[in-house]
């Protein structure tokens, strides 16, 4: 079993516009409303592929009962752990082309009692669970060293984890050892502190990370796929997109699609470690690559289900040019 946890769920309004025009009035070509938030995202998607998954996450407000209800009729399981202020409602606007704007609301104040209220209720689901994914920005009010000392304790529990988040919440997180990061590429020059603009400098600032502290980097590219880095070695994988319809969700939908096969095992990945864990490593990554591009290729911020997936348009290379630059 996997428990996510999003500590600023949303509810997500995605608007497809023929064109972004500042200052104008647009008229949308089609709408739609889902819940949303890195962890949920994650925990949709391997709902929608058949794995056991737990999505705990704080509700309070008008915008917290939308979003229960969302996530009632979407069929989830979840741990809603009550709080005082509201939820949070995101605004995205794709145009054809993929292009997305996002406007996000920083989220409830949550005083310490909520958010410990929100660590019990996610080591509690965790309990028998394989992994725990901590998951995007903490709400106001909470603690940069949240997702570090959720970490610390779930690993003293047994639980393996992932961080998905950035700035100072990712940098406090790394000294607990999480077992997987996965950031974007902006998100992994800002914690390498230096520009990332080729293969090898992703190579490079996912090395550093795991010096730091992290067990696995899946340093997701857009466009240029998605890179495993390992004290054992970096793979790239890429995966054409013929029609993107939005790029939200897309690197959460890239972080379930790895989890969804990490879950199957139980060794870490490590220097030193068995080839066929390794090769479970590999075999992750290209999964993941096949998840991420099957959610471009979707409206709005829904996830991929089986019969999105095509694994067969995902391509593994294990060597690659270090200089290739990568796309802006």
């Amino acid at each position: 079993m996997i428990v996510t946890l999003t500590a600023n769920p949303s509810v997500d309004r995605t608007i497809e516009v023929a064109g972004l025009v500042r200052g104008g009035v647009l008229r949308a070509l089609a709408a739609r409303v889902d819940a949303g938030g890195k962890g949920i995202n994650v925990a949709r998607a391997l709902t929608a592929n058949g794995h056991r998954v737990v999505a705990v996450l704080p509700t309070g407000g008008a915008e917290g009962d939308q979003l229960v209800g969302l996530l009632a009729r979407s069929g989830l399981h979840f741990v809603a752990v009550p709080v005082n202020g509201a939820v949070r409602a995101n605004v995205t606007v794709v145009e054809p082309d993929g292009t997305t704007t996002k406007l996000n609301e920083p989220g409830p104040l949550l005083d310490p009692g909520e958010a410990a209220a929100l660590a019990s209720a996610t080591l509690s689901a965790a309990v028998s669970a394989r992994w725990a994914v901590l998951c995007g920005s903490l709400p106001p009010g909470v603690p940069v060293s949240f997702y570090r000392d959720l970490t610390e304790q779930l690993h003293a529990a047994g639980v393996r984890v992932a961080v998905d988040t950035s700035g100072a919440a990712f940098r406090s997180a790394l000294a607990a050892g999480p077992d997987l990061v996965k950031p974007n590429r902006e998100e992994l020059a800002e914690a390498a502190g230096h520009p990332v603009d080729t293969l090898g400098e992703v190579a490079e600032a996912g090395a550093w990370l795991c010096s730091a502290g992290a067990g696995s980097v899946l340093a997701s590219l857009g466009p240029d796929g998605a890179m495993l880095i390992t004290p054992a070695g970096r793979w790239l994988a890429t995966g054409p997109v013929r029609e993107p319809r939005s790029t939200v969700g897309a690197g959460d939908a890239l972080l379930a699609g790895y989890l969804s096969v990490a879950a199957r095992e139980v060794t870490p990945v490590a220097a030193g470690a068995a080839s066929s864990t390794m090769d479970s490593a590999v075999g992750a990554l290209v999964e993941s690559v096949a998840y991420g591009a099957a959610a471009i290729s979707l409206p709005g911020s829904r996830m991929p289900e089986p019969g999105d997936l095509d694994r067969g348009l995902v391509t593994l290379h294990t060597d690659f040019d270090p200089a290739r630059v990568l796309s802006r």
